[in-house]
């Protein structure tokens, strides 16, 4: 599914070119939680952005937009990371740390800034903003490769479920399916976005959740040790697929907003 992180990069960046008012990006922001709340994670940087340190009073997305302008950032970057991937997160941070266990962060790279986002109770996300450094330039995916990576992984992914018996011995795997991608948080995106690449990022939403209940070890699951990995292993490749096709339309839209803003 999106993700906070992706929203946070896709509208910020619109906010950044000119492309959305301040208030389009909190309205965005509010899907994933009615309360946004921002804070430095150190008091350093703190003063240098004029936000609150990690002992003060969080502040809301309107200072943080003006933070991000301040420390002259652009365009934003997706990061996904799992263990044993961590693009996007440079070296051993305290952000690749808490990015890492969280499993997203929202990259300004011109600005050396990172966000990464918890849920701190029912309607709350807290971001933390460190300062990155120079990070690594971001893997470009072209929009084709990862349409056609999705696709192949839908083919994948129907296929594992029926080797792996789930489809078989669950008779409502397509309820769970429905229901899953129901679930989900459906944020709005900046106007004049390619439909491709919304259409991209749905097919991710669909994919993550076949795989989602083929990974559920209910009743009718695979909970034997040998068949566990034989479907981690089957499977794994998928999420990469979804992860690659989620920064890559997230990174569509970015460019997209880039090339329509205003020049003087």
């Amino acid at each position: 599914m999106p993700c906070p992180s992706a929203t946070l990069v896709v509208w910020s960046s619109a906010w950044l070119h000119g492309a959305a008012a301040s208030d389009d990006v909190l309205d965005a922001l509010q899907t994933w939680g009615e309360v946004q709340e921002f804070r430095a994670a150190d008091d350093e940087l703190a003063a240098r952005l004029d936000l609150p340190g990690p002992h003060d009073t969080p502040a809301g997305p309107a200072l943080l937009l003006a933070a991000l302008r301040k420390a002259g950032a652009s365009t934003g970057e997706l990061a996904l990371p799992v263990p044993g991937d961590a693009r996007g997160l440079g070296g051993a941070s305290p952000f690749a740390t808490l990015a890492m266990r969280i499993g997203e962060a929202a990259v300004l790279p011109e600005a050396g800034l990172g966000l990464v986002p918890e849920r701190i109770a029912e309607g709350i996300l807290r971001w933390t903003v460190f300062e990155t450094g120079d990070l690594p330039p971001a893997e470009h995916l072209p929009i084709g490769e990862a349409e056609h990576g999705m696709a192949s992984a839908m083919r994948e992914a129907a296929t594992a479920l029926i080797d792996l018996g789930v489809a078989k011995q669950r008779p409502g795997v397509r309820e769970e399916i429905a229901q899953t991608i129901a679930a989900k948080p459906a944020p709005d995106w900046p106007e004049n976005i390619p439909p491709r690449t919304l259409r991209i990022l749905q097919r991710a939403t669909e994919v993550e959740a076949i795989l989602w209940v083929a990974t559920d070890d209910s009743p009718g699951g695979a909970l034997s040790a040998s068949a566990m990995r034989s479907r981690t292993d089957a499977l794994r490749p998928l999420f990469d697929a979804v992860r690659a096709a989620r920064r890559a339309s997230v990174a569509e839209m970015v460019r997209v907003l880039a090339d329509q803003a205003p020049h003087s």
